[in-house]
């Protein structure tokens, strides 16, 4: 996952088996809104720092 191409975020996905870090451009969606994400409707929960270390970039929390 690279910044060097712009601005990213990204969001953090609850799955059955664990999370998913997915890489989107731009700014993150606002707290509250939904996103379309492989054929599910899922909620912002919170923004907050990237789970990565060392990573700055800002990450979008997702529930179904």
């Amino acid at each position: 996952m690279s910044e060097a191409a712009g601005q990213t975020h990204l969001l953090f996905v609850w799955k059955a088996s664990g999370y998913e870090l997915v890489e989107r451009p731009g700014e993150p969606p606002p707290v509250g809104s939904e996103v379309e994400l492989d054929g599910q409707t899922e909620r912002v929960t919170k923004i907050g720092p990237s789970p990565l270390p060392g990573d700055s970039r800002p990450c979008a929390y997702l529930l179904a």
